[in-house]
């Protein structure tokens, strides 16, 4: 079966010999780097094209088409090449499209030397883009595999060779270019008119001289048996060149376009990640930049102010009078010049997060993301997990997605209390609970979805036995292999498991005898879900529950509690250090989160599933049937 995939998804290649079919719906330019382990090109002699179209183990097209087919044989690449990027261009001057939005979005197949397709890509979303990365393929642990990268560049083959580590990118992408427009004037240029009388020879003689091409003859009836030319006259058999198009003058100030993974890094996620965060810190930087103005205007205000009234003889009368309303004035035009600034930066970060949240794999991505809706069980652990979102008062709507790295350092802790945030207050305890626990099993469902098929295990106690209907997803698609624990016996079984695997794991490291780990252990990644805590927990078990939180994150055990603090005041601070070992989030919005940069108060913003959408319980089910077919 064809994996069909989506951008940032990889699949594991059984064959060395492959076939990377190309189809798109117009002519492009097809190419392809060696990378070494860290995706650099070192050099041209590591890029085929069409000027250099074979390199061991790789040839590509030698001409600009609609329609290509590549022929890679993996075990022959140097030793040193790793990474195989294929790439697509327009060709320049060519009268066609400029850019890749004005055309059909192309489609990329990589099949075996029998036709059977393995897997396929189709790259949408290119707008301005004259150039891409289509595909990765890469070697990990001594295996293949393939990855959808659909990275564009505007800037076209120079900038796509520049990013790629290719200090000659500029000459080498002219080669290239020079190299197409051969081949294309070869391929499509028009057959010869007939010259009668002799002229043909003619022809010769002054083209061989350098002497420029005479004028056609009137078109005459060609002779029996000889060439027949259907070329009329006066018709143009070939497009003419788009017009330049007409670019205004830049205005002061003014940025191009955002494009969605605008940030380093090796791989399209990566580089999302970074893009993400680098907007929570212009975020923070503008909004800091604003508010700083306002306390200077608010500041150089009350100076004037206390200044006009400390000499008796301006402290009242019309002088004085215009004196503060001068002093009100330029405080107002401090304060309207800096919100002008900070509405054209907030402007520009509503821009790229429109760009960039639509392109987020299923790990940063919200749950109303298109992305789920082609969802597929991954082949490879994310490198971080979405948990929410941020906003600053300075722009409500424009909100950052909060991502952590995964394997979490920290455990959770989603805060069934009180809050300080106003959407609580109108919310009571009983309701407050019940969305606590709906915001972790989504939390738990998220994780199951982006981990491989095994490699990501639940457990949840629920002394009482009250989250039954939150935890019906997670339960009913077989995504949850136990049920949950119930009653001292149940808490105190769960937590003497996971204490005895934190154990063994961390003797084996430091023994460096991991091999010898029993067989029945289960190695994948643990996270327990703690309902209702401390409620059905004894001395013994809230000491493990501070041991898992402390030593489980390094081992692959982590904690998710569903709890209020003020319940457990009754322990004293003897569970502080647990508090303060997990990371805080709460299933309504609440300003309880300050980042230790510029001191913000960042408003935190829960998951949430779009009303009646039974997008959650698809997933899971995915995974469910995944784990099925495992035999987990």
């Amino acid at each position: 079966m064809t994996a069909e995939l989506v951008r940032g998804q990889n699949h594991p290649l059984s064959d060395t010999r492959l076939e990377i079919r190309i189809s798109a719906g117009g002519p492009i330019v097809a190419g392809a780097t060696l990378g070494d382990a860290d995706g650099r090109v070192t050099g041209a002699d590591r890029v085929a094209h069409p000027a250099s179209h074979r390199l061991p183990g790789l040839e590509v097209s030698r001409q600009a088409a609609a329609d290509h087919r590549l022929a890679v044989d993996l075990d022959a690449l140097p030793e040193s090449a790793h990474r195989v990027h294929v790439l697509l261009a327009l060709p320049d001057g060519a009268g066609g499209p400029a850019r890749f939005g004005a055309m059909a979005a192309p489609f990329i197949a990589v099949t075996g030397l029998d036709g059977a397709e393995v897997a396929s890509y189709t790259i949408t979303d290119l707008d301005s883009e004259s150039a891409v990365v289509a595909l990765e393929l890469y070697r990990r642990q001594g295996a293949w595999k393939v990855r959808a990268v659909g990275q564009g560049y505007a800037g076209g083959l120079a900038a796509m060779l520049l990013d790629q580590g290719l200090a000659d990118a500029a000459e080498l992408a002219r080669v290239i270019n020079e190299a197409v427009s051969r081949g294309m004037a070869r391929s499509v240029a028009p057959p010869p008119p007939h010259l009668p009388g002799g002229e043909s020879g003619t022809r010769r003689t002054a083209q061989a001289e350098g002497a420029p091409d005479p004028a056609p003859a009137p078109p005459e009836p060609a002779p029996a048996g000889g060439p027949v030319s259907y070329r009329h006259p006066g018709r143009q058999t070939t497009a003419p060149p788009d017009p330049a198009p007409v670019v205004p003058p830049a205005q002061p100030g003014q940025s191009a376009p955002p494009v969605a993974g605008d940030a380093t890094g090796w791989t399209m996620n990566e580089r999302l990640y970074n893009q993400v965060w680098g907007m929570f810190e212009d975020l923070a930087r503008s909004a800091a930049a604003y508010r700083s103005a306002v306390d200077f205007a608010d500041s150089r205000l009350e100076q004037e102010l206390d200044k006009a009234l400390a000499d008796p003889r301006t402290r009242v009368g019309p002088a004085a009078d215009a004196a503060r309303e001068e002093a009100r004035a330029r405080r107002t035009s401090l304060v309207e010049q800096a919100r002008a600034v900070l509405d054209r930066d907030l402007a520009q970060l509503v821009a790229e997060s429109e760009v960039v949240e639509h392109a987020l794999p299923p790990a940063f991505a919200r749950w109303d993301s298109p992305v789920w809706q082609g969802y597929q069980v991954p082949l490879e652990t994310p490198m971080a997990l979405r948990v929410g979102d941020l906003h600053l008062p300075e722009r409500t709507d424009l909100t950052i997605p909060m991502l952590v790295r995964l394997p979490l350092e920290r455990g959770l802790w989603v805060d069934s209390g009180r809050s300080s945030g106003g959407e609580a207050a109108m919310v009571d305890s009983d309701e407050l609970r019940r969305r606590a626990m709906a915001t972790a099993v989504l939390h738990a469902a998220r994780m199951l979805a982006v981990y491989p098929v095994g490699d990501f295990t639940v457990h949840v106690i629920d002394p009482a036995g009250s989250a039954g209907a939150a935890l019906a997803p997670l339960l009913q698609s077989g995504a949850l292999r136990e049920p949950p624990a119930a009653g001292a016996q149940g808490v105190s079984g769960v937590l003497a498991r996971l204490t005895q695997r934190v154990d063994l794991v961390q003797m084996a490291i430091r023994s460096g005898a991991v091999d010898s780990l029993p067989p029945d252990l289960d190695t994948a990644e643990q996270l327990l879900i703690v309902n209702d805590f401390p409620h059905g927990f004894d001395d013994r078990a809230v000491t493990q529950l501070r041991y898992l939180a402390d030593e489980g994150p390094s081992v692959g055990v982590h904690l998710m509690m569903v709890a209020d603090r003020e319940d457990a005041r009754a322990y004293g601070p003897v569970l502080d250090p647990l508090w303060r070992a997990l990371l805080r989030i709460t299933p309504v919005q609440d300003d309880h989160l300050a980042d230790p940069w510029v001191g913000h108060t960042w408003t935190y913003d829960p998951p949430r599933v779009p009303a009646g959408s039974d997008v959650v319980r698809q997933v899971l089910w995915q995974v469910g049937q995944a784990r099925q077919a495992y035999g987990i």
